[in-house]
Parts: structure tokens; C-alpha cells; sequence
């Protein structure tokens, strides 16, 4: 009987963060779907350089690099009594408000901008709630390698099913029509938070290990918990790809002599090869170590880069693009596996909201750098990104050597030595 009550649970956890993980990560103002399209906006309507573009995603990214306030802002508040719930009832509705006041503005350089950037700062406590839940549970239920592999498959499908639309919806929707169809989105996740299933909420905050302190207590207790930094810093690594955003993109536009389309098809390729690794690692988490699982998939990401060096047509941009995400995909989730281990009692929210703006942080950054070297040398500029970004995911080897040793020694369904416990 306990067993089947366990899965029905896990069934239950399951059905709930399927929809709502593709719900937020459709509207995610920095995901594939506004992304791609706003970057259309500005090199195509508002006539936008490659440096231009790769800015206007630094600056309006700002937001995500201090992710870690709205995570701890998460675990410390508890609006209307409903925790995670009321963040989504809140902060979805408010971001679907100024998605719909950007609609109906002007558009120019400026007001995308303060528009994409305020929406940033109100979706990023829905990812918060999200994320942190999400940890919370995997911790609990011993379910983090399952649960990394179904937020990967369940992120990664709006990714692709944004970056293969965006450029439909560039040439066959207007700016205003684009924005109001993402705050339909927001609306929907802010009906998500009505939502109450047992098997979800019933006694998740109750633990102990659900708990934080105050926040300078909380600050202290993440300075000193030692497995984030490891996590950290593979994250960090493992988003470092200065080749992939906007120098692609122009090297396939101006280079390749691709039509605008190639790149969204590219990017939708790449990430709908990666799902299919996910659905494995889901399938090999309850089966090996994380410690066997994060060297071997490590091994197979140091050469993802490679199959970049070899685009040289439009059609070789769309082959290329399927070894790409195929190995991506095991290290995206061990990756995510680790991250939720790695977080401390009670600060659930803050450190997977610390790993979100790490993430981009990292892309980001590398994409400007991408950007500078494309720039400055446009005949062999891109490939020296790809051989860069080899380099850097090999340094991901000795970081995996510093994860303390009890913490990635089990598989998914066992009880890790996780900071479950006591704040």
C-alpha cells in the first residue's frame, strides 16, 4: 500500500509540473519565444547592430544576475498564506499587465527595453516559486534526477517550440500581437496557482528541511554551505558558449547567406535533439550514480561544440544542428540533478534562482564576447567562439572532482546526503 501511495504521488507531482513548467517556460521573457522575436524587432524594425542586439539582451537580463534576491524572497515570504501559489497568483497576472501596456506602446529601442526589463523583474519571482518548489519536492521525495528530467523536457519543448515559431510569428504577427499572446500566457500560470493537489502540497513546508531562518541567518547558512560552489561553477562553465547567440545568427545571415528563418530552425533543431537525452537521463538517474552520470556526460559535452566548426551551408547550419543538442542533453540534466541536490535547507529558491541567473549570466556574457570576436575578425571570428567554448567546457572535468563525495553517491529514489534537515 505505502508503495502505491508513493506513486500515485509521484504521479501527482508529475502531472502538476508538466503543464506549469511549459506554461512558464513559454512566457519566460528571456526564453526562446519573446527572445528570438525581439531581437527580430530590433535588427529588422528598428535596424539594431549585432553588438546592439547582444546588449539589449545583457541590460534587460540584469534581473536574472541577481536571481538569488527574488530566490530568497521566495523562501522568506509567504503571501496570503499560499507560498508558491500565491507568487504565481500574483506575479504571473502583474507580468500579463505590462506584456499588454508594451503591447500598446510605441515601439522603439528604449521603450523595448524599460518594457522587456520591468516584465524580467515581475516573471522572475513566478521562476522563483517555481524552481524552489520544484528542489523543495526532488530533495523530499528523492526525486531529483526524475524531476531535473522532466523540467529539462518540459523547459525545453517551449524552447523549441519558440524558436521554431519566432520566426513565423516575426513575419506574420505584429510587435502588439506578439506581446498580447505571451501575456495570454501569464494569465494562464496565474490560474495554475488556484490549483491545490495533495500530492503536491500536502505537508511540503511542514519539514524541518522546508524552513529557513531570518535573512541574514538564511545569507550566512548559504555562504557556508560548501556544494553550491561546485554547482555553481559547472553551470557557469556549461553556459559559456560565446558562438551560439547572436554571432550564429549573423554568421548564418551574412556568412552563410541563410535566410532569417535558418536561425530559428537551427535553434529549434538543436533543442528538440536535446529532449530525447533528457527522456534517457530520467531513465538512467534511477539506475546510476549522479557521480557516474556528471563525468560521463561531461565527457560527451566537451566535444558538443564541434559540429559548429562544420557549418558551412544553410542545410549543413539544420544537419548540425542535431549532433549539437544530442550531447547537450545528458550533462543539461545531470547538471540540474547536482543543482537541486546542492541546495540548503530552507533556501531552496534562492539557490536554484542562484543557478538561473549564473545560467545567464554566463550566456549572456559570452554571447557580448562572441559578439566582439565575430566583430573584429568576420572571416574566422565564429570559429574561434566554437574552439574557445571547447576549451572552456573541458574545465568542467576538475570542477566535478570538488562536489563533495556523499552527495552524488546515490541514485534517484535513494536518500542523498543533501542538506536535508535542520536549517
Amino acid at each position: 500500500m505505502a508503495e502505491k501511495e508513493q506513486g500515485d504521488r509521484r504521479r501527482g507531482i508529475y502531472l502538476y509540473f508538466a503543464p506549469l513548467t511549459l506554461l512558464i517556460y513559454l512566457a519566460l521573457p528571456d526564453g526562446y519565444l519573446l527572445d528570438i522575436t525581439t531581437s527580430y524587432m530590433l535588427k529588422n524594425q528598428l535596424k539594431a547592430t549585432a553588438t546592439e542586439v547582444s546588449t539589449f539582451r545583457i541590460l534587460t537580463a540584469i534581473p536574472v544576475y541577481g536571481s538569488f534576491i527574488f530566490g530568497m524572497y521566495r523562501d522568506l515570504w509567504n503571501p496570503f498564506g499560499l507560498k508558491d501559489r500565491g507568487f504565481f497568483l500574483v506575479f504571473a497576472p502583474l507580468s500579463a499587465v505590462v506584456l499588454t501596456v508594451l503591447a500598446y506602446a510605441p515601439l522603439s529601442k528604449v521603450g523595448l527595453l524599460i518594457g522587456i526589463f520591468v516584465v524580467m523583474i515581475s516573471f522572475r519571482v513566478v521562476e522563483a516559486a517555481h524552481q524552489g518548489l520544484l528542489a523543495l519536492i526532488g530533495q523530499e521525495q528523492s526525486l531529483s534526477g526524475r524531476l531535473s528530467a522532466l523540467l529539462s523536457v518540459f523547459s525545453y519543448v517551449p524552447y523549441v517550440l519558440g524558436a521554431a515559431a519566432s520566426g513565423y510569428l516575426t513575419d506574420n504577427l505584429t510587435p502588439r500581437q506578439i506581446f498580447l499572446l505571451v501575456a495570454g500566457i501569464c494569465l494562464l500560470i496565474g490560474g495554475m496557482g488556484l490549483l491545490n493537489p495533495r500530492s503536491v502540497f500536502g505537508g511540503v513546508y511542514d519539514p524541518p528541511a522546508a524552513k529557513g531562518l531570518d535573512l541574514i541567518g538564511d545569507i550566512r547558512r548559504l555562504i557556508a554551505h560548501r556544494p553550491i560552489y561546485p554547482a555553481l561553477l559547472v553551470t557557469l562553465l556549461f553556459q559559456f558558449a560565446p558562438g551560439a547567440s547572436t554571432p550564429l545568427q549573423f554568421f548564418l545571415s551574412e556568412k552563410v547567406h541563410a535566410p532569417d528563418a535558418i536561425f530559428a530552425n537551427h535553434t529549434a533543431i538543436s533543442l528538440a535533439a536535446f529532449i530525447p537525452m533528457f527522456v534517457l537521463y530520467g531513465y538512467l538517474c534511477k539506475r546510476l550514480a549522479l557521480k557516474k552520470l556528471l563525468w560521463l556526460s561531461t565527457a560527451i559535452a566537451v566535444a558538443q561544440p564541434i559540429p559548429y566548426a562544420l557549418i558551412h551551408t544553410p542545410i549543413s547550419a539544420l544537419i548540425m544542428a542535431v549532433p549539437i543538442g544530442l550531447m547537450g542533453g545528458l550533462a543539461q540534466a545531470a547538471y540540474g540533478d547536482l543543482a537541486m541536490r546542492s541546495c540548503p535547507p530552507g533556501l531552496h529558491g534562492t539557490m536554484m534562482m542562484l543557478v538561473a541567473g549564473v545560467w545567464v549570466l554566463s550566456f549572456r556574457m559570452s554571447d557580448l564576447l562572441g559578439s566582439w570576436i565575430y566583430r573584429n575578425d568576420p572571416i574566422h571570428g565564429f570559429f574561434y567562439c566554437v574552439a574557445l567554448t571547447m576549451a572552456v567546457y573541458a574545465l568542467i572535468m576538475p570542477v566535478l572532482s570538488l562536489i563533495p563525495k556523499e552527495l552524488v553517491g546515490t541514485h534517484d529514489g535513494q536518500m542523498a546526503a543533501t542538506a536535508i534537515g535542520p536549517p
